[in-house]
């Protein structure tokens, strides 16, 4: 019988404390989110009943404080914006989906997906945002399974996802592969309108870059990605925090960069031509780049690799 991810061996993990002021102004809901919760939920569900790092850049660009500026914006507090359609993958605890539904609205529509036995807790954490003038559906979505991926799409349709969000997943060596398989599934033209590709958008922190390094070299072959920057208040009043010595006002910068763990937010499409290629069945393949450009030969993209080297530089 195969291992549960969320229970992986030896596993040691504590809560996650409150988010670095350095990441603005974050909504949080204490009873569903903080300290005691998370030890409750990590008991019962594993590594999904932790708020993991990367969580907190990922909500602070969906719903910024005032006066945060970002490029790309989300734009989900926009008041004349088109509705949204937004897939969450690996929602785990539920505190991203919880951010973004407190700003949608009518015509919206709201997917939030982990595996079975972890829908429970985000149906608990979520209970509050239920009734209210958007859609909001949690479903069993396990990586690399079309058939949970095709439930949704049936049930939902037409689905035409604008959005696919990403909190914190690249970390496990053997869940890289299916990570990839879902967003190429779920970035194929029977879940988006045909004119309009979904935008992904994923948080990412290093932890093991020999480890992490595979899907990106894979993730770049089938999709375009690039950082989120962003313009840190001119007013430090008018923020949770102050600019360092060494953050001069009105630069636009990574999001993320001044962090001492390296963290990324990335939005990315799918590239047009890999709608014509052929996904390898087998794990491997996939993340070798077997398929990619439409040629059977292993092959890997650089993205990440220069992105990583033009921070270093800086």
């Amino acid at each position: 019988m195969p291992q549960d991810p969320n229970f992986p061996k030896d596993l040691d993990i504590k809560p996650l404390g409150a988010p670095n002021t350095r990441y603005g102004a974050v909504t949080t809901f204490e009873e569903e989110f903080g300290l005691q919760a998370q030890q409750d939920a990590i008991s019962t569900y594993g590594i999904a009943g932790r708020v993991w790092e990367a969580s907190h850049p990922m909500i602070t660009y969906l719903n910024p404080p005032p006066n945060w500026l970002f490029d790309p914006s989300m734009l989900l507090k926009e008041k004349n914006r088109k509705p949204y359609s937004i897939l969450e993958l690996g929602s785990g605890t539920g505190i991203a989906a919880s951010c973004v539904a407190e700003v949608l609205g009518d015509g919206d529509r709201l997917y939030v997906t982990d595996l079975p036995e972890v829908c429970p807790l985000l149906e608990r954490n979520l209970s509050k945002h239920f009734g209210k003038s958007f859609l909001l559906a949690v479903r069993p979505l396990s990586w690399g399974s079309l058939i949970n991926a095709r439930a949704i799409r049936e049930e939902f349709k037409p689905l035409e996802l604008t959005h696919i969000i990403c909190s914190d997943l690249v970390y496990f060596p053997e869940l890289l592969a299916p990570l990839l398989r879902s967003l190429i599934h779920i970035t194929s033209g029977d879940f988006s309108h045909p004119n309009d590709e979904p935008i992904v958008v994923i948080s990412y922190m290093i932890r093991s870059m020999t480890k992490e390094a595979p899907f990106w070299s894979a993730f770049g072959l089938w999709f375009r990605f690039y950082p989120v920057s962003y313009l840190p208040p001119t007013k430090p009043s008018d923020s949770t925090r102050d600019l360092d010595d060494s953050e001069e006002e009105g630069e636009w910068r990574r999001f993320g960069s001044e962090q001492d763990d390296q963290v990324f937010v990335f939005v990315a499409k799918r590239r047009p031509a890999s709608h014509s290629w052929e996904v390898p069945e087998d794990d491997r393949e996939l993340l070798s780049g077997v398929g990619a450009n439409g040629t059977k030969v292993p092959k890997s993209d650089d993205t990440f690799e220069s992105l990583l080297l033009l921070s270093m530089d800086r």
